[in-house]
């Protein structure tokens, strides 16, 4: 049992019971034995091939005994007992590892073998193993159902009544697909104690009014419950009307769901009196534990196999009719709807639930995180896949546990239902108070952004724009494309709202002719058309219905923004045109929004006819922005997801061993010489300008002679360790046409920065073409995020720059090229030639192979890249590693 020991971790089975993944050793001799004595014979014949009174001693003593090369052991534990031990070792040649896998009678068909080959999958991947092997008896269908779900690649020979099978431990979209599908079945099934708990209890209800627990314990029994619902006091019986027991054990029944509002002093005492009951889910609404708190709250939680809401939370609400449970202290009771909230703050809760209120949205389910311990909102969109009620998901996260694999949900999950949230934390000063109102790390701005993006989330500023967009995409069809037509009886609100829409990135385009005419036709005298549609004040509410009709039925309009005023013509004549949107027979063939500058209310929906509603707006910028999220929603949902493609001629093997050891050398991580970094980018095939490293003058000058150009003319460049802006310390000569020249430059540099420099770098002049910037940055939280924008001198200060999570696909790659503002650049903006495209995919998909391969590496910075015709070139490259070691982030396993 060589190399790093696993750290233990909690994962979930299939049925959402919690067990304990760690690695075994000597002191698990007696568990190894019993596991096996414990066995039926038939299970003891289909592990060992055969019923021996020895095998249970051997097979402990293979566990129990002295450290050897390549053998590893995995146990699964619940309540301190083995249910489960996967072994490998690993066979002559390295590359291959045979296998055991052996669960406890009892415990089959649960996921406990699965489970624990996906860990011992992931220790033998980072110790170089490439693939397992195993040997099982053909009718062991059990043992072989397990090898083939587990979405690696699996061959079997026969072999009489033996099968040997092999398992190639690649991680491939098959595979993860596979881990994600069983994660997302484990964890709803551990979540249905506390959203369908069957009996509630409170632990922490005062007698006397005013107490968060006694209004939790009010608005459950307030709500509607329609399960058990105990108190725990004491000395009190009853509790507003609840009656209570001295204790979690004295209960009649066991809860599913114990809220617990005590003083955070008493917290982990309380979990842990749950947890021995035998208690499945916690409610922990109290605030301010101290470390040591938090760490016993989650042992107990961990121990025991209880998930975790909170601590430091407003509480949960699930409307749904078999529950109708309203565990909260808010002072409005959620209405039953098809809305999944789940929050960090209680007051962005607390306005969510107001405002979808306001709006007649009503809740499928609310959670509030808190300071989200254990379930995030990763779990809860998982959740709501598959409740069978939620079809709409607004999120309020200041903090990503685990961002890859929330991506992976919320990609998924966006496809089937709109995935809203509020980007938190934008400012340097939101993300201190992020920070220190969850005690999480902040994240940066740009790497979040592109999680939501390539995620399909709708990212909105504020609550009311979060409201306002959940308020169209709940009422009204997504728009084909970004072009509005607006609508207006004033002619100064019409120009406003054609403002807002092109600000929000919408297009306003001028109406073709034979549409022009048609309108006009309907209109009032002195009715415009161009775009925006000026209908004047003596519109009628029939001209303004046809009006409205035609453009939404029309292929050059994706939406309709209707901006009314009210006028004294209208309301002398009893017309109204507002009733237009309200009483068509029938929803309009796109969507259709109101701006009323009139209305109090910021949003609201207009109930129609039909049966729907229509989103009216007292802003036009807020409907433009709602109108602008509709639109990139129906771009996502139109895309094909997107591919990693394969890539020719990359030597990842050789660059694991230069990085290795390079961190053998600088045991703190650095920046790589110019050697060590051409010989990485050589490993990935990306293309670097030819250059020579030079000691001294005349290696300066002989270097120039071989490089120079047609033109003759050599660039030299400065390096000591921890170099990083040339051009600010004047560490760079450029067109040096001469020998005379090169000599003068390095002599130069030679005087100003004397002994501090070891060498420099000679380069032939670049030919013409557009500076760029790619590179990498490793984000601690979220993992390497490709950067790519403007490049040159300029890049810092214009900050034109995109970026997306790695892996890329190609369709994260073409959005990377055409979301900078340059991008007009690349394709021969103003006469100027067009820049390789091709070039610049490669490049990128080669940057992002690169990032996910080495952990370690921290930063790439290529600056400048000159794109032009004919090829893409990396004139200056940085490169930094520090030691890393990440944990696969799609391994099952709780926080």
């Amino acid at each position: 049992m060589t190399g790093v020991r696993e750290v233990p971790v909690h994962a979930l089975l299939a049925d959402g019971t919690t067990v304990r993944i760690r690695q075994a050793g000597p002191a698990d001799r007696e568990e190894v034995e019993r596991l096996y004595e414990e066995m039926s014979p038939q299970n003891l014949r289909l592990r060992f091939f055969c019923v021996s009174p020895a095998s249970a001693r051997l097979a402990a003593e293979r566990v129990a005994g002295e450290d050897r090369p390549g053998y590893r052991a995995l146990a699964a534990e619940r309540d301190g007992r083995l249910v489960g031990l996967a072994e490998y070792e690993v066979l002559p040649g390295g590359g291959t590892a045979d296998i055991s896998v052996a669960v406890a009678d009892g415990w089959h068909r649960r996921g406990v073998g699965t489970l624990l080959l996906e860990h011992l999958a992931d220790a033998a991947r980072r110790a170089g193993v490439t693939a397992f092997s195993a040997d099982a008896l053909a009718d062991n269908h059990d043992v072989l159902k397990v090898f083939h779900d587990l979405g690696l690649r699996v061959t079997r020979r026969f072999d009489g009544p033996e099968v040997h099978c092999t398992v190639e431990l690649t991680q491939d979209e098959t595979y993860l697909s596979a881990v994600e599908s069983r994660g997302r079945l484990a964890g709803t099934a551990s979540l249905r104690p506390l959203l369908r708990p069957g009996t509630v209890a409170v632990i922490g209800a005062g007698r006397t009014p005013g107490s968060v627990g006694r209004a939790i314990l009010r608005n459950i029994h307030g709500g509607g419950y329609t399960g058990r619902l105990y108190a725990v006091h004491p000395e009190a019986d009853a509790i507003a009307g609840v009656h209570a027991r001295r204790s979690v054990a004295d209960l009649p029944h066991v809860p599913d769901l114990a809220v617990i509002a005590v003083p955070a002093a008493a917290v982990a005492e309380v979990a842990e009196e749950c947890g021995r009951a035998g208690v499945r889910a916690l409610l922990v609404v109290s605030a301010g534990l101290d470390t040591h708190q938090s760490g016993a709250l989650m042992g107990a939680c961990r121990r025991h196999g209880m998930r975790l809401v909170g601590p430091n939370c407003l509480g949960l609400a699930n409307t749904g009719d078999e529950v109708h449970l309203n565990a909260t202290f808010a002072a409005r009771r959620p209405g039953p709807g098809t809305a999944g909230i789940a929050v960090q703050s209680g007051g962005v809760g607390i306005a969510l639930l107001d405002g979808l209120a306001r709006l007649g949205i009503g809740v499928s389910t609310f959670v509030s995180l808190g300071d989200k311990y254990d379930v995030s909102g990763n779990d809860m969109l998982q959740w709501w896949e598959s409740d069978g009620y939620t079809d709409l998901a607004l999120l309020h996260l200041e903090s990503f546990g685990n961002p890859r694999a929330f991506s992976r949900t919320a990609r998924r999950v966006a496809r089937a239902m709109p995935v809203l949230t509020v980007d938190a934390g934008r400012s340097e000063a939101g993300r201190r108070a992020a920070a220190s109102h969850t005690a999480a790390a902040a994240t940066p701005t740009m790497t979040r952004q592109a999680l939501f993006t390539q995620a399909g989330i709708s990212a909105t500023r504020t609550i009311g724009e979060l409201l306002g967009t959940a308020a169209l995409l709940h009422t009204q069809p997504l728009p084909h494309g970004t072009k509005i037509a607006v609508v207006s009886n004033a002619g100064g609100a019409g120009v406003l709202a054609a403002d807002a829409c092109v600000d929000a990135g919408l297009v306003v385009p001028r109406l073709a002719a034979d549409l022009v005419d048609a309108l006009l036709a309907v209109l009032p005298d002195g009715a415009t058309a161009a775009n925006p549609v000026d209908v004047t004040p003596t519109v009628g509410e029939e001209q303004l219905r046809q009006c409205t009709s035609l453009l939404a039925r029309h292929t050059a309009v994706d939406a309709v923004l209707v901006s009314l005023v009210p006028t004294a013509v209208a309301a002398a004549t009893g017309e109204d045109p507002v009733r237009v949107l309200t009483s068509a027979p029938g929803p309009f063939a796109r969507p259709v929004v109101a701006v009323l500058p009139a209305q109090a209310a910021r949003v609201e929906l207009l109930p129609t006819a039909d049966g729907g509603a229509v989103p009216a707006y007292s802003d036009a910028e807020d409907a433009a922005r709602a109108l602008a999220h509709a639109a990139a929603r129906a771009d996502w949902l139109a895309r094909l997801p997107g591919a990693v493609p394969e890539l020719p001629d990359v030597e990842t093997g050789r660059a694991k061993n230069l990085t290795a050891a390079f961190l053998d050398r600088n045991p703190e991580g650095g920046l790589l010489d110019p050697r060590t970094t051409a010989t990485l980018l050589d490993c990935y095939g990306i293309p670097q300008i030819p250059w020579a490293w030079a000691r001294d003058e005349d290696e300066a000058v002989a270097a120039a002679e071989r490089l120079a150009g047609p033109d003759g003319r050599v660039v030299m460049k400065a390096y000591w360790p921890g170099l990083l802006h040339k051009s600010e310390q004047r560490a760079i000569h450029l067109d040096l046409q001469n020998a005379s020249q090169v000599r003068a430059a390095h002599r130069d540099l030679v005087t100003r920065f004397g002994d501090r420099m070891t060498g420099v770098v000679v380069q032939p002049l670049a030919e013409r073409g557009t500076e760029l910037f790619a590179g990498v940055v490793q984000d601690e939280v979220f993992g390497p995020l490709v950067v790519f924008g403007l490049g040159g001198t300029a890049t810092e200060l214009l900050a034109d720059h995109a970026a997306r999570l790695a892996p890329l696909t190609d369709l994260d790659v073409h959005d990377l090229l055409t979301s900078p503002r340059c991008s007009p650049l690349l394709l021969g903006y103003a006469g100027s030639p067009a820049a390789d495209l091709g070039g610049l995919e490669q490049l990128l998909h080669r940057l992002s192979r690169m990032a996910s391969d080495l952990p370690e590496l921290t930063e790439a910075d290529l600056s400048p890249v000159l794109a032009g015709p004919h090829g893409v070139t990396a004139l200056d490259v940085r490169v930094r590693l520090v030691p890393r070691h990440l944990h696969d982030p799609y391994l099952r396993r709780l926080r």
